[in-house]
């Protein structure tokens, strides 16, 4: 998509305010997803529920320039409007046209089950052959179709495309926008036929999309749907997939019989393929694989290939540690039959040997004698220790499950029985359709946190960066570190917290820890600072930006960005060698580095490198001496790129420090908590973190007694010894016992005394008129979080992030 505002307003008749020339690449509708604010228009959509005009501001914030809207808002300078009528409308008018533009073959898929994976299994395998487009995620609705649409541009050879629909007559509509030449039917089962008369109605409403195909693809197992294709469409050319040998390409193998291979016939031709995995969604999903394969022409030899470098898509099902070492399988999603078998199939993979169900009525509700039998049957096949239904319907049902089973109307009253309270040891699995709150059950069973909790004060943190930025030109952007769980105080609170004050960028270490801060909506662009190999797909999937260091990761990155077809300029950071000697490129790298870079479709966002010795004035020499190779290095650089990147190499003590050499941007991270070297800020900040538990108990011991394990510490004088619950396990070092450390009560340090056990610390507090109950400080101001760090022999970095994620975390803002 590449359109001017004047051209769009034309193209869907809408009306147009103010600049007609801006360039729009991207449309985004969720201004929580708005990663980038360049070529991008924002679309208000109104829903029954909900008034996306309301968050035209928070798009403005994020430096949208283009807002496509029913109604202008007056009070915003400097913004361009598209006025439309309906904003659905306007998106499908204005996909329709960009699709007549270019000339590519185009598939579209639909059905109940199996979407998205046959759509991605299908990339995975045609994008090498072909330049290739296809729906992001699960991307099929009457908005996300469009948008899908929209991403096809001149390069493309071939579009692959969800089309899905939850309510009749909607088919029709999706149409109208998109018609493909391949059409592919997989599964039809019953995921929404709740808002449908009939499955007869359902498979007419789906079938609509093959109108103007060529070729139609479809599971063929289904009589409604192999008789009404082959009547309604007998003029095409219709090729049936399945497992009943009636169909044009089905199974010729035994699935009993264990080798890895399996033969298929396809219009009689044998093909014999290795597939591992063999429940029935993954075999009926490769087959449709292999129909759609052979129809494009590609070779059993290359088939083979394809299939088997497929890779799993990734489910919606969430995994949670539990109460008593239970484990937790939350699938509240939906739940049909089609659902339900794929859960079962999925805690396969757990090697808990006991395992209870939570299961609600079925929605849909129809033929429910039939439905639930059926339910019951795949219920007793999976040999659960206990079964809890819940619902009004299927506790009628409760004779079909062989099971011990519980019944309750209602989850409320499931939680209030205290039966879930007796299982210990196994794999929980809730699956519950949305209206019954399933997510009660899991916040229920998940497992709780002990008094022992750490304080965050998130109005210490933004005073502490701010303390920062006043040594810093109003110009130069901030990177804040929240790697490691932002140094163990919560990775996404704190980013939450970040964004919101306008932070510039987040670092993270791994790809993990990024994807997880965007499924939470943090938009802020994140760097990856170690982009492992296996991290690639995630990195890109989640819009993360990674540090390039070596040619060997440049190169295994950039292919991978070919390999899922990514069209724009990525962003990529350079990291050079200083005389950190860790990580990073060297100065001799730089010309073949330019040359490579110049051929890729990658954008430098950033050229860094890191300050070994920032913190030791000893070390000034040569810190400078690194500095001065990074100048040289980074202007090589951007000559030979012919842009300029951002340029950082200060971190928490390199700002305070080495302010002249800010460049465009510095990293922040133990001095968002309060942590300085230098005396002069030291005074400036406030302590951001505490750690604090509580007095288990007070006992009087007498002059000679033992304390602990091993009798380690024996009570020179009758003394009172007060037991706090946090140990080892929670991240105190058990070397920090027999009075090497101390904690705070009421204000006054007492010693750690015996060894620190794994989930308690005695500590000696004489006479002192302390009860149970009472506050005590591990670290906050008294001791300071540098002083305890100085009794366990280590620095604040370790100390943090060696608390354990037991330790409840307490956050506290205006």
């Amino acid at each position: 998509m590449n359109y001017t505002t004047r051209e769009i307003a034309e193209i869907t008749d809408s009306q147009l305010i103010g600049d007609g020339n801006i360039c729009v690449k991207n449309i985004a509708f969720d201004s929580r997803t708005i990663y980038s604010s360049a070529d991008t228009a924002f679309l208000a959509l109104n829903t029954s529920k909900n008034s996306g005009e309301k968050y035209i501001y928070s798009a403005i914030e994020k430096g949208i320039k283009i807002i496509i809207s029913r109604h202008q808002l007056h009070d915003t300078p400097d913004i361009t409007w598209i006025i439309v009528r309906d904003a659905i409308q306007f998106l499908k008018q204005l996909a329709k046209y960009h699709l007549t533009r270019f000339n590519l073959q185009t598939i579209g898929i639909t059905g109940s089950n199996g979407k998205t994976i046959v759509k991605e299994w299908l990339y995975q395998s045609l994008f090498g052959e072909f330049a290739t487009v296809k729906s992001p995620k699960s991307f099929n609705s009457q908005i996300g179709l469009p948008l899908s649409l929209l991403e096809i541009n001149e390069k493309h050879e071939l579009g692959i495309f969800e089309v899905g629909i939850s309510k009749p007559g909607e088919m029709k509509l999706q149409e109208e926008v998109f018609s493909p030449n391949i059409g592919i039917l997989t599964h039809i089962g019953s995921a929404h036929a709740s808002n449908f008369s009939s499955e007869e109605e359902l498979i007419e409403d789906k079938i609509l999309l093959f109108r103007n195909s060529t070729t139609i693809i479809f599971n063929g197992d289904n009589d409604l749907v192999f008789n009404r294709i082959n009547v309604e469409f007998s003029s095409k050319r219709l090729i049936s997939y399945g497992f009943k040998s009636r169909n044009d390409l089905h199974l010729n193998t035994d699935l009993k019989n264990k080798k890895s291979e399996i033969s298929f016939k396809y219009f009689g031709e044998e093909i014999i393929l290795p597939i591992y995995q063999r429940d029935e969604a993954t075999l009926s999903n490769a087959l449709c694989i292999i129909a759609v394969l052979k129809e494009l022409g590609l070779n059993n030899e290359k088939i083979r290939e394809k299939i088997s470098s497929l890779r799993p898509v990734e489910m919606r099902l969430e995994s949670v540690t539990g109460l008593r070492n239970n484990v937790l399988i939350n699938d509240s999603f939906n739940l049909d039959l089609d659902s339900l078998k794929i859960a079962f199939q999925f805690i396969k993979e757990y090697k808990k040997k006991r395992q209870s169900l939570v299961l609600t009525d079925f929605v849909e509700g129809k033929d429910s004698e039939s439905l639930y039998l059926r339910v019951a049957q795949l219920t007793n096949a999976q040999h659960f220790s206990k079964v809890f239904l819940v619902g009004e319907e299927i506790v009628q049902y409760e004779s079909l499950f062989e099971a011990e089973t519980f019944t309750f109307n209602s989850t409320s009253e499931l939680i209030d029985s205290h039966q879930l309270d007796q299982i210990e040891n196994e794999l929980i699995l809730l699956k519950g359709a949305r209206k019954f709150e399933i997510e009660k059950v899991k916040n229920y069973l998940e497992l709780q946190k002990h008094d022992t909790i750490l304080e965050v004060n998130l109005n210490a943190v933004l005073h502490n960066i701010n303390v920062h930025k006043s040594l810093l030109k109003p110009e130069t952007k901030m990177m804040a570190m929240v790697k490691a769980n932002s140094y163990g105080l919560g990775g996404y609170e704190m980013a939450e917290f970040l964004q919101h004050h306008h932070i510039d960028y987040l670092g993270v270490a791994f790809a993990d820890e990024g994807a997880d801060l965007r499924k939470k909506g943090i938009t802020v662009p994140i760097m990856v600072m170690n982009p492992e190999q296996h991290s690639y797909d995630t990195i890109i999937d989640y819009d993360l930006e990674p540090e390039i260091y070596s040619f060997r990761v440049l190169e295994l990155f950039y292919h991978q960005l070919r390999q899922k077809g990514i069209q724009k300029k990525y962003p990529i950071h350079i990291k050079l060698e200083t005389g950190m000697h860790r990580l990073g490129f060297k100065e001799e790298d730089l010309d073949e580095l330019i040359q490579k870079l110049n051929k890729m479709e990658v954008k430098v966002e950033s050229v860094f490198s890191h300050l070994s010795s920032s913190d030791v004035p000893e070390e000034k020499e040569y810190t400078f001496e690194q500095i001065e190779i990074f100048c040289k290095s980074a202007e090589l650089l951007s000559k030979g790129l012919n842009y300029n990147p951002l340029r950082h190499i200060l971190n928490t003590s390199g700002i305070v420090n080495y302010p002249e050499c800010q460049f465009d941007m510095v990293r922040i991270g133990i001095g968002m908590v309060g942590i300085s070297a230098n005396p002069k800020i030291k005074k400036q900040l406030k302590n951001a973190v505490s750690f604090k538990t509580v007095i288990s108990q007070i006992s009087a011991v007498k002059k000679g007694d033992s304390i602990g394990y091993s009798r380690k510490y024996r009570a020179e004088n009758d003394t009172c010894i007060a037991t706090i619950p946090v140990g080892y396990a929670d991240g105190i070092p058990r070397l920090i016992g027999n009075e090497l450390g101390k904690v705070g009560i009421n204000k006054t340090l007492f010693p750690i005394v015996g060894n620190v056990c794994m989930d308690m610390m005695m500590i000696n507090i004489g006479t002192h008129p302390a009860r149970e109950g009472d506050e005590v400080i591990i670290f906050n101001s008294n001791p300071t979080l540098e002083e305890f760090s100085g009794y366990c022999g280590t620095i604040p970095y370790e100390v943090l992030t060696s608390i354990s994620s037991r330790v409840k975390r307490i956050y506290i803002k205006d």
